[in-house]
């Protein structure tokens, strides 16, 4: 299952595997039970590969946030649950990510995070490394970038 296909489903819980496209939405399958349901295209839809998280300095894309949790966590889940107190979510999320944006990111986001990430590593999904195009068009970014300078 590749890290690209997999959906949040706005009004929907966990998370969702694109299965098929149809003409009038697509067809996702849960990745906790494997039931199978048509979404339209009035449904609000996010792309895990598509969301980041807001530093202070940047957006990080949510997969090296997953990658950084694996360290973390050596490849476990989470040793806190999604359902503890803010604080306690908050001090975690610090410890994962310390230039987070306090003021942009909410306790209920740092939930989903903590809660999609335990959802992957039940299913199998670990694999959070960027692959080597990406790796290769960043640092071409960054190269150019430097060169501008």
């Amino acid at each position: 299952m590749e890290f690209d296909k997999i959906l949040a489903i706005s009004g929907k819980p966990g998370l969702y595997n694109l299965v098929a496209q149809t003409r009038t939405g697509f067809v996702a399958e849960s990745l906790a039970d494997g039931k199978r349901m048509t979404v339209g295209l009035r449904n609000n839809v996010s792309l895990l590969s598509e969301i980041a998280i807001y530093t202070l300095t940047e957006e990080v894309p949510l997969k090296e946030v997953f990658a950084k949790i694996k360290e973390k966590e050596n490849g476990e889940k989470t040793s806190v649950s999604h359902k503890e107190s803010k604080i306690k979510l908050e001090e975690y999320f610090f410890e994962v990510l310390p230039d987070y944006d306090e003021d942009r990111v909410y306790a209920s986001d740092i939930k989903k995070v903590i809660q999609w990430y335990n959802i992957l590593v039940d299913k199998g999904i670990t694999d959070f490394e960027d692959t080597s195009e990406e790796k290769a068009s960043e640092e071409k970014a960054s190269q150019e970038e430097e060169k501008e300078s």
